[in-house]
This record gives C-alpha cells, sequence and structure tokens, in this order.
C-alpha cells in the first residue's frame, strides 16, 4: 500500500466510527459513545503518523497525546488537555470495573457536550490530512 492509502484507511476507519459515536449516543449508551470518541481520535492521530514519519504502521498505543507527540501537528493546550481527558475513555471502554465508574459521570449533558469538544478537533485533525 502506498502511505496516501494508509492515510485513507485510518480516515476511513475513523469516519465509519463516527457513525457508531452518534448511533450510540442517539441510544443513552454514553460511555460507549465516548469510548468509541476516543477511536475515533485514536485513528485520525495515527493517519497523522503516517503522513508525518517514514513508517507507515503507527506505534500500537492508544494514548492520545503520546500519538500527537508523534506528529507535526501544533495542538492548542486545550486540545491537548481534551487528548489526555478522553484517554481515560478508552481505559473505561475495556475494563468492566472501570465502566462503573465512568456511567455515574457519563450522563446526556456531559457526554454531549465532550462530544462536541470532539467533533470540534476531529474536523480539525481530518482538514490536516492530505
Amino acid at each position: 500500500m502506498t502511505k496516501q492509502a494508509y492515510i485513507e484507511y485510518w480516515k476511513l476507519s475513523a469516519d465509519k466510527d463516527w457513525v457508531v459515536v452518534t448511533n450510540l449516543f442517539d441510544k443513552a449508551n454514553y460511555p460507549h459513545s465516548l469510548f468509541f470518541a476516543h477511536l475515533v481520535l485514536e485513528k485520525l492521530l495515527k493517519a497523522h503518523f503516517v503522513k508525518d514519519n517514514e513508517s507507515d504502521h503507527p506505534p500500537r498505543t492508544h494514548n492520545l497525546v503520546r500519538l500527537a507527540s508523534l506528529t507535526h501537528l501544533d495542538i492548542t493546550p486545550e486540545g491537548l488537555l481534551l487528548l489526555d481527558r478522553m484517554n481515560d475513555y478508552q481505559m473505561e471502554g475495556r475494563y468492566p470495573d472501570y465502566q462503573f465508574m465512568i456511567f455515574k459521570i457519563c450522563d446526556q449533558s456531559h457526554t454531549e457536550a465532550l462530544l462536541e469538544e470532539v467533533d470540534t478537533i476531529r474536523l480539525w485533525l481530518l482538514k490536516q490530512l492530505p
């Protein structure tokens, strides 16, 4: 595959996951919606890794801040804080004992506000890709 094909792979996968984010939110499955929102950001950052590095294979990490640090993106401090906050949702989405804690804070208004922030950075990340 070409470098551009790898980038397209990550973009397409992120787009498909964004549909899942909205479907889960619409069904009031807020923690899982945020889990998939994390996946969307992870995949877009991996597309940026491919764009900005010689390797077409991003590191096997779910840490959004780490992935961002391996790109040439100029993310604002607020954007980095959002990525750091979203790291919490990949952990809680994977382990049942963490899920119970997150269910307590992930109500509709919390999730909706966070997804609005995610959507803003998601669109910005997409604009920076070829």
